[in-house]
């Protein structure tokens, strides 16, 4: 907005204004709010009792609960936005704590009747009458609804915040009286909301409510943290308990008799309208009941949500871990006792939910307050002994310690399951062909476990047609074979589904275990689960928790004689290396035709998409690509966590991570210049070729995963690799060459401009390397991955490389004319972007003299790039162009 005009106007404007608010057509009062959205921060300057009187009309406009009302949104975000300038702080400071005297939600009915009457039903200020009109909004139907009323709600929990902030001791942060339906609906806002800005609203909303007094959330913990589990832990495709939830449809107290006189207003124009129109019909579309209690849609988890139930399901358990770290001691038990029940239920969804709140307990806990840590440690010691007693249960089929029961999500295919082997073995137990078979099984359809099922089909061996006489037996036969195929497919379904919660439910007890600190003497029993779940768990969330706990594991176990650090530090890069559609392979990229093939020099082409020509990837091969995949991405989450957990001292603390990296890769000395045309960089590339083609791949691999997480301060160590890593682009071998492209380009992204300079100066006399097309097809690669890769970032360096990547289009390789081609092509666009950019420094003066050849191209490409002629004579007349 125009800021100097609205002395001038906002006076005529805002009467304007304040008349179409008032108006009962929602779509005038829809644009009038809208209009003053830009003046909040004049409109907060007013006399009080103008603005005292806006606000209100603001408050009492969400009154008016119609699902279609198109001014819902605009009333609230420019609610929003007066409660957020800084002059609405000081005019709260004298009313808070008149609003928890004067006002209480728990007072008789009689006392709701005569509110209207009270002085402070018409302060803007006395948040514990107004807040409660936005309820009903926080689960609209209608995204920028919904995403409003959290703004709105989280902008009012700011000045509150501040006014705390600013010392004022006077009053209570957040009035008490409607501090448990605050949590309620920001709790469930997180539960059920799938839009990602208005599940960040609600979560900062969430973190705001619970810096309140330990007391009062110490209410709201007995009174809902119980229902706020269950919920959380309710299973996929089951419906969430309504009784449970806090479903606001009606009008809060207080506000029934000022709603009635705006729907009486409202119907009163709404009938003149009707009777205009020439319309005898009477309308009754405000004779409508608010309360709908009675009436709240039932809520299936995982059918209407966008996000995944898993996400849902981390995002409640941080939140709830969170309100846990905030109560005080005397009220832990409180949270305990839903948590152990969850523990030891046979749920592997409640023991997934309750571990995460423990997680996240705990980590907040060590955040703030280590001393609390100690005291909470031993307050779960029973707790954590039962969480050591499930990590002791390694097969998936008996997850409890001391029972044969599976997880009860399981309950109903372990039933169908057995059904199936029963039937299938009464129909072999009746056929003659098979007597034999039948009594030597030991048949125990109770006790029938996955493996015992498989077992059992799998060994059945069916004759063929021509060994049974009659067709009476060929359709036993059939019948057999029919069952036989499909409690193999049932069993094989629960295998993998059993196989895969257990390792989720296994990983995240182990990730508590570890954030409980206090590690156990054997440690094999919390490794193996979180190793799992970096191997093969599908979820990334879940991934992540898994890796993070593990990073915590290692960072605790630095000093421990003997100590499991090498090793996992070894598996981890191992892991790295197993994605084939990351990782090239030795073997199988033998030739450019290959790279060619299976367009490996596009940047972001995922595994599913690296076909040969003509080739169709076998269900193994899938499976093999699925699987590297998982692993590669929960081992980079481990090595980001542990360049986060570690810092500068993580080549000090885990020498085996630098042995790793340095294991086929020699890094030059600290005092050598990298940025100049060496021949050493050659030197060490030779010094390469003798070494096994797929181990020096997976080594570049490993740089290439842990770079983007590097911190600062050991980047200039691990830029020591990156003249062996050039080297290694001109090697003999076509997949060695495509890994080291692809390691600098990752490099290149992280390190732009000390890896750009190297590769300048080194590439491009690789590109005319007449002697060797292995230099020429490195560096070819090389400049397309990262042309593709940087893109706009790239815009400084345009000018050094355009000439002589034309230079090689006449390459007699057509691999290489191929590669520069497309480079040349991409990095023609960049140019006219390069006029002004400074040029980047540490270039050789040879480097800095080869832009004027890309300003003589760029006036070739354009020829109003071309510079005017000047004559040395004077022309009385205008030359045309």
């Amino acid at each position: 907005p125009r800021q100097e005009m609205l002395k001038d106007l906002f006076e005529y404007v805002l009467h304007a204004c304040k008349a179409g608010l008032e108006d009962p057509d929602d779509d005038v009062r829809a644009v009038a709010a809208e209009a003053l959205i830009p003046a909040a921060a004049s409109l907060v300057r007013l006399n009080d009792q103008l603005l005292n009187s806006v606000v209100m009309l603001l408050w009492d406009i969400l009154l008016d609960l119609d699902d279609l009302s198109p001014s819902t949104s605009s009333v609230m975000n420019l609610l929003a936005e007066i409660y957020s300038q800084p002059e609405m702080v000081p005019k709260m400071l004298g009313t808070a704590a008149l609003s928890e005297r004067e006002f209480d939600l728990n007072k008789a009915t009689q006392m709701a009747e005569q509110e209207d009457k009270l002085a402070y039903s018409e302060n803007p200020y006395v948040l514990a009458t107004l807040t409660p009109r936005l309820w009903p909004f926080m689960r609209h139907s209608i995204t920028s609804v919904r995403r409003s009323a959290i703004r709105t709600l989280e902008r009012l929990l700011e000045v509150c915040n501040t006014r705390s902030s600013a010392g004022d001791a006077s009053s209570n942060f957040w009035p008490t009286s409607i501090l448990g339906d605050s949590l309620q609906v920001a709790f469930q806002n997180i539960l059920l909301e799938s839009n990602d800005e208005i599940l960040q609203s609600s979560e900062r909303a969430w973190k705001l409510l619970l810096q309140c007094p330990e007391k009062d959330l110490e209410c709201a913990a007995i009174s809902y943290f119980s229902n706020w589990v269950q919920l959380a832990t309710t299973p996929y495709g089951s419906t969430l308990d309504s009784t449970k939830m806090f479903m606001p449809v009606a009008l809060p107290r207080g506000s029934r008799s000022r709603a009635a006189k705006i729907r009486s207003a409202k119907l009163e124009h709404e009938s003149s309208r009707m009777i205009s129109f020439g319309s005898t019909g009477e309308n009754t579309s405000h004779e409508k009941q608010f309360d709908l209690s009675s009436n709240v849609p039932k809520i299936i988890v995982g059918a209407d949500s966008d996000k995944s139930v898993t996400h849902t399901r981390v995002l409640t358990a941080m939140a709830l871990g969170l309100f846990a770290s905030k109560l005080p001691v005397g009220s832990w038990q409180v949270v305990l006792t839903p948590l152990a029940n969850d523990v030891m239920s046979l749920s592997g969804v409640q023991r997934q939910v309750a571990s995460m709140v423990i997680v996240s307990w705990f980590k907040d806990l060590r955040g703030r307050d280590l001393a609390a840590v100690g005291t909470l440690l031993a307050f779960f010691s029973s707790v954590k002994e039962y969480l050591l007693d499930l990590l002791s249960c390694s097969d998936p089929a008996f997850p409890t310690k001391g029972s044969v029961l599976p997880y009860s999500e399981l309950a109903r295919t372990y039933t169908k399951m057995r059904n199936e082997a029963t039937n299938l073995f009464r129909t072999v137990e009746s056929c003659a062909v098979f007597k034999d078979y039948a009594s030597s099984l030991n048949f125990n359809a109770d006790m029938l476990s996955v493996d015992d099922a498989i077992n059992f089909a799998s060994k059945l061996s069916l004759p063929t047609e021509f060994d049974l006489p009659s067709d009476s037996e060929k359709i036993v036969l059939n019948n057999i074979e029919s069952a036989k195929q499909g409690l193999l497919s049932t069993s094989g379904y629960l295998k993998c589904v059993q196989n895969n919660l257990h390792v989720t439910v296994s990983s995240l007890v182990a990730s508590a275990v570890v954030w409980m600190s206090g590690l156990p003497s054997k440690l094999n029993p919390v490794i193996l689960p979180l190793m799992a779940a970096i191997k093969r768990e599908q979820e990334e969330l879940l991934q992540d928790k898994a890796a993070d706990a593990l990073a915590e594991l290692i960072f605790g176990c630095v000093g421990r004689k003997p100590g499991p650090n090498d090793k996992l530090t070894k598996n981890l890069c191992t892991l790295a290396c197993t994605d084939i559609s990351e990782t090239p392979q030795a073997a199988v990229i033998n030739s450019i035709q290959v790279i060619e093939d299976q367009n490996l020099l596009s940047i972001g082409k995922r595994f599913s998409n690296h076909k040969s020509r003509g080739h169709v990837n076998s269900d193994g091969e899938e499976r093999t690509k699925t699987e590297g995949y998982i692993s590669r991405r929960g081992s980079e989450l481990a090595l980001k966590h542990l360049c986060e957990k570690f810092g500068s001292s993580l080549f000090e603390k885990l020498p085996k991570l630098w042995d790793c990296l340095t294991e086929f890769l020699e890094p030059i000395k600290i005092e050598d210049d990298i940025q100049k045309d060496d021949p050493s960089i050659t030197q060490l590339g030779r010094s390469c070729e003798d070494k096994d083609p797929q181990s020096l791949i997976n080594n570049i691999q490993v740089v290439r995963s842990i770079t983007p997480h590097l911190p600062e301060p050991l980047r200039p160590q691990l830029l020591r690799l990156l003249p062996c890593i050039l080297g290694c682009a001109r090697h003999s071998h076509v997949a060695v060459r495509l890994a080291a492209a692809r390691c600098i380009t990752s490099m290149a992204k992280s390190l732009t401009g000390n890896v750009m300079v190297v590769v300048i100066e080194n590439a491009i006399p690789m590109l005319s390397d007449s002697s060797s097309v292995c230099a020429r097809q490195g560096a070819g690669m090389l400049l397309s991955l990262l042309v593709q890769g940087l893109a706009v970032e790239l815009v400084p360096y345009a000018p050094f490389l355009v000439v002589p990547l034309l230079r090689c289009m006449s390459d007699p390789d057509g691999s290489v004319r191929q590669s520069v081609t497309h480079s040349f092509a991409a990095l023609v666009p960049l140019l006219p972007l390069a006029k002004g950019v400074p040029l980047p420094s540490g270039l050789s003066e040879r480097l800095y003299s080869s832009t004027e050849d890309a300003q003589f191209l760029e006036q070739l490409l354009d020829n109003s790039q071309i510079d005017d002629h000047k004559l040395n004579i004077h022309l009385s007349v205008e030359l045309r162009r």
